[in-house]
């Protein structure tokens, strides 16, 4: 596979209302895949927002409703679908909550992620993962590097992905104002700095508690921006060459001169 296209649905989205978000995030990424994308990306927990006065109601095991209805999409339109929810696990100390990535490919979860570093009053209410590694597609030669929000901040997250094989970072994200620079910013230099492809996700619109500015991009490995959203809900899609990746890793060995044993 020498190139690839890829979507951001940036969309608002109704905390709590877990029917409402699914339905529009399906119409808009049946808009994507009109044009040809096989990947899609959503936003940080898509299909609730951070529902924190309902977690019970709002959270759902791995295979719950959200990801039933996400299956049955990419099933339906042979593609892959990366986001995540607000997973729930019993244990014999009551419930647990997670912020559950999870990589669909045509139809079939095929990987998932437990979000490790939760930020904020996220750790008020979420457990954190205890593991981060990439998640290979079974019908397309490609690995995913999925991170969450967050995370974006925390370089060893992106480098950890690639030194393990990722092709592709993504990052899906609930990021909010005023802090659009840096997110850009960020996004830009995890491409840079691993000479990979980077999908970053982000919401828009009224929070219960922030409101969102967008700005989902799309990065090439040398880390040019091959699509850029503004703050409104749409789909941004852009291709990546992931022939680039060789050619810039080639041309400026970053990965092969590092000196781990003196960091």
């Amino acid at each position: 596979m020498s190139s690839i296209d890829v979507a951001c649905i940036q969309m608002d989205i109704t905390d709590c209302n877990k029917q409402k978000n699914i339905l529009k995030a399906i119409d808009m990424a049946r808009e994507a895949v009109k044009t040809g994308v096989e990947i899609i990306v959503f936003p940080e927990v898509f299909s609730t927002g951070f529902c924190y006065r309902d977690m019970e109601g709002s959270s759902e095991y791995d295979d719950g409703e959200t990801v039933k209805q996400m299956c049955a999409f990419s099933k339906e339109h042979e593609c892959v679908l990366i986001f995540s929810i607000i997973e729930k696990e019993r244990s014999e100390n009551g419930v647990e909550y997670f912020n559950l990535g999870v990589c669909i490919e045509d139809g079939e979860v095929v990987g998932t992620y437990r979000k490790t570093h939760p930020f904020k009053r996220e750790q008020q209410y979420f457990t954190p993962g205890n593991g981060i590694h990439p998640i290979r597609l079974k019908k397309r030669d490609l690995t995913i590097g999925l991170q969450i929000c967050y995370e974006i901040r925390f370089p060893e997250v992106a480098r950890k992905l690639v030194l393990e094989g990722s092709d592709i970072l993504v990052t899906i994200a609930e990021f909010p104002s005023p802090r659009g620079n840096i997110w850009r910013s960020l996004a830009v230099a995890r491409a840079i700095e691993n000479q990979t492809p980077h999908v970053a996700c982000n919401r828009v619109g009224e929070g219960p508690d922030s409101s969102f500015f967008g700005g989902s991009l799309v990065v090439d490995a040398l880390g040019e921006i091959k699509a850029e959203a503004s703050d409104e809900e749409t789909v941004v899609s852009g291709r990546i060459c992931l022939e680039d990746t060789r050619k810039v890793r080639g041309a400026i060995p970053v990965l092969d001169d590092r000196r781990p044993d003196l960091y």
